[in-house]
């Protein structure tokens, strides 16, 4: 009697022993051939799809130049303009940056008369005749003074938009955007940098430089 027990006890012991797991192997890749089978019980991870406007939004990319990089009256260096602009100027002016909406100086700045310059040259690029409250957070001008405004196409961002230069040392003033509905003489909005400008109440130097642009 003893005996028959002590079988009965190891069959089940013997019977599992010789049941092996079954064991998929693992694969290095994560994407599945577009033909392959699974193994059952696996899970396949496929690669998601790309967002071209993410790429876009991380890219590096310069805005486009028209064939033949453009070149401007004021030529200096690098090395020269940092000599004579802040951090913040140099930032906006040279690297083509950008304020942050709302803290600049010449936002809500509405006087009657006089002009704004160029900070990192001094040319006169806008009266205060241009300028119009468009309430986007940046200082905007309907016009400028005639061929004080160099435009080029920029692609950052995954969007076409119209970047704004000095014509005199090609420093980056901000974006121009059409049809908006605003009721001026253009319908343009000239979205610039107050970094970019310096206000002087000398209407004149803007008249004279009207004149000479006619």
């Amino acid at each position: 009697m003893r005996s028959q027990i002590l079988c009965n006890l190891k069959a089940p012991l013997r019977h599992r022993a010789l049941v092996q797991p079954t064991v998929f192997p693992r694969s290095h890749s994560t994407f599945a051939p577009k033909n392959s089978r699974s193994a059952p019980g696996s899970t396949v991870l496929r690669a998601a799809p790309t967002i071209p406007f993410f790429g876009a939004f991380f890219s590096s990319n310069k805005p486009e130049e028209p064939s033949g990089s453009m070149s401007y009256p004021d030529q200096r260096s690098d090395d020269q303009w940092r000599a004579v602009l802040n951090p913040e100027q140099f930032r906006i002016l040279r690297e083509k940056g950008t304020e942050r909406a709302g803290t600049g100086e010449y936002d809500k700045h509405h006087p009657t008369k006089g002009v704004y310059n160029c900070a990192g040259c001094d040319a006169p690029l806008y009266t205060a005749d241009h300028k119009f409250k468009s309430g986007c957070g940046w200082p905007a001008y309907f016009d400028s003074i005639p061929g004080a405004v160099t435009r080029h196409v920029d692609n950052t961002f995954g969007m076409k938009r119209t970047e704004i230069v000095c014509s005199n040392c090609g420093g980056h003033l901000g974006h121009v955007f059409e049809g908006e509905g605003y009721s001026t003489p253009t319908d343009e909005r000239h979205c610039v940098n107050s970094v970019s400008l310096r206000f002087t109440e000398d209407q004149g130097a803007g008249k004279a430089a009207e004149k000479s642009k006619a």
